[in-house]
Order: structure tokens, then sequence, then C-alpha cells
């Protein structure tokens, strides 16, 4: 039997394997079946960080700066001392009108009891106003018959009658005085609602100076590592100066995925993480979060796309990668380094039993 002519050649058979390779190399650098991985890989990943710009809440000159380039810090540790002259001297001008006006205040109290015991006195007066009127009445009753009846002169009649509207008078007299005590007495009380909150609002500018005293002592706000330091002995800051950023020692990896590769990803799936700084060296993760929507979404200026010619582009979805604990390595991580990091899909099935799923918005009815 002769062999079929299309192997007659010697070249014909490496120019076939060839071209098969090629096409298993295509479909391999592709992805494509029968080589499609469950293994999801990105080098456009960095290490992210909270990183803290350290600025003044008060305008003054640096007075003090305690600490160095790069340096680690605990919470509370003094960064820079501004110059605190102008603030104490507020802080005791504070203090001096808050002290002037509880005196005022507790003088306002003095004058409340001096009214009530005016108020007293001539309550007092009214009594024996009333004890006089009554006396006179009397008197005119016993004179008027006797008048009439001829044992008492028109003198002494006329006498007992002055005596009891003088009676009377003198009784009016104390009632007006008794009401003019009560309108003093509520104006004190009145005047005092003003005093405290006097008192209230000199409370509130000593915690406030209290407050600004203190902030002439900028601190760090937690545990980490300070960058430079751009604070200088006599500098004049004002609020918002950037004196030196702060890395906190919690960090983590977001790896941008295009949206082709997260198909399959749910939280918790473990990642590897290659530090390029590291020569390469892996850590370990977990998928931790997905963001709610690409990339591009959140730029400054969004593409179009419904202008123009139009080309496809897969979108890249940022994913957070939480770092696993107790890696030696991860000490030598910091915010901005550029990672390479692989998620293994396949392993959902069999660690991962919460899936990603996003909330379904229903239409409302009607």
């Amino acid at each position: 039997m002769s062999s079929s002519p299309l192997f007659k050649s010697r070249a014909t058979v490496p120019a076939l394997l060839l071209g098969i390779t090629g096409i298993l190399l295509a479909l391999y650098a592709w992805q494509l079946p029968p080589f499609r991985s469950t293994v999801q890989r990105t080098d456009n990943a960095y290490v992210k960080g909270a990183v803290t710009i350290i600025s003044p809440k008060l305008d003054g000159y640096v007075a003090e700066v305690t600490v160095q380039d790069f340096m680690p810090v605990k919470a509370g540790q003094v960064l820079v001392k501004l110059d605190d002259r102008i603030y104490q001297q507020r802080l005791a001008q504070a203090r001096a009108t808050l002290a002037t006006t509880n005196a005022a205040l507790a003088n306002s109290e003095q004058q409340r009891r001096s009214k009530e015991a005016g108020i007293a006195a001539v309550q007092a007066q009214i009594d024996s106003a009333h004890a006089v009127l009554t006396r006179t009445e009397a008197e005119w009753k016993r004179v008027e018959p006797l008048h009439s009846r001829g044992f008492a002169t028109q003198a002494q009649l006329d006498q007992s009658r002055a005596a009891l509207d003088q009676a009377q008078a003198g009784l009016n007299q104390t009632k007006a005085s008794l009401e003019v005590a009560k309108q003093e007495l509520t104006a004190t009380i009145v005047n005092r609602s003003s005093l405290e909150a006097a008192v209230q609002g000199a409370e509130a500018a000593v915690r406030l100076a209290e407050i600004d005293l203190q902030n002439t002592r900028i601190v760090a706000p937690q545990d980490g590592q300070l960058g430079e330091v751009g604070a200088r002995l006599g500098q004049y800051v004002t609020p918002g100066s950037q004196l030196t950023a702060m890395v906190p020692d919690r960090i983590w990896v977001i790896a941008n995925f295009k949206e082709t590769q997260i198909a399959d990803m749910v939280f918790g799936l473990p990642a590897t993480i290659s530090v390029d700084a590291l020569h390469g060296a892996t850590l370990s993760g977990k998928v931790s979060r997905f963001s709610p929507a690409a990339g591009s979404e959140f730029s400054v200026l969004r593409p179009d796309n419904a202008t123009g010619n139009f080309t496809k582009v897969a979108q890249r979805i940022p994913v957070r990668i939480e770092i696993d604990p107790n890696q030696p390595l991860a000490k030598h991580l910091s915010p901005g380094m550029s990672v390479v990091v692989s998620v293994d899909t396949q392993a959902a099935s069999t660690q991962v039993t919460e899936k990603r799923q996003r909330p379904i918005i229903e239409a409302p009815s009607g």
C-alpha cells in the first residue's frame, strides 16, 4: 500500500507540527479551551494603606519638631509643637471673663435674696398698716355715735376721720410698695437667666481656648510610620499646611481584575500575592470586597461611549485583598508597591459558601 501523497514530502510533517504547535500556543496564550485556567491573575495591583496627612488646626510658628523622617510613632506621640504664647493668653482671658460672669451671677443671687427680704419687710409694713387701720376704724365707730348725741366735739370727730383716712392711705401705699418689690424681684430673676447664659458662654469660651492650646501640640492619631517631615523650626503654618504624612500599620491590596475575570470570584477566596520589591516573594491573602462600580466610573473625566466610534474594552473591577496575618514578609510592604495577584476560583466550591451577590432592585408597581 502506497503512502498518502500528503506525507510524501519530508517538509509536510514538520509544517503540520509547527502549525498545530502555533495553534496550541495561541489557545494557551488566550486561555481558550482546552487551556482555560481557573486561576485569575493580574499585574494591575498595588499595596494600599490609609495614608494620613498631618496638618495643624491653628496658625502659628513652629516652635519644636520632635520627630524625623520615616520614624515609627505611637498614638498620641507629639510630632510638632507650635508657639503657644498667644493661646495661653487667650485661655487666661477666657478664664477672667468666666470669673467676671460668675461674680455677676453671684451678685444677682444676692440681689434676689435682698429683694425677697424687702418683700418680707413690706409685707410686715402691710400687716402694721392693717393694724393701724383696724384701730382707727374702731376709734371712728366710737366717736361718730358720741358726736351724734352731743358727747363728742366736731374737732374730735374730724380728728378721728382724718386718722382713719390716713390709716387707709398708709395701707394702700404699703400695698403699692409690695407690688414694686415684686416687680423688682421678677426683673432680678429674669436678669439672672441672662447671666446664667453668659456664664455658659464664658465656660464654652474657656473650653474652646483649652482646645486651641492643646492643638498647638500636634500628635500622631494612631500607631504607624511617618513619611518625610516637612515642618521646620520657625516656619509659619496655617490650618491645612502639610507637615508630614503617616502610614498606619494596617495595609491591604487592591487588584484591578478585568470584568471577564471576576465571574467566578466570591468572598473569601484565597489569593496569592507576588511582591515585585521582594524579588517575587509571595504572601497569602483573601478576597474581602468588590468595588460597586468599574474603575472608569470613579475617574474625573468618565468616557462617554455614546459618542463617536465605539471599541469595546474590558473594564477593570477593583477587588480588595486582605493580607493574612502573621506573615513575616508583610512588614516589608508599603503603600504604592506593585504586586501580582492570583486568585484560584476553583476553590470556591470547597472553601467558600458565601456568594457575591448584588442587591436586586424591583421596579415600582403601577
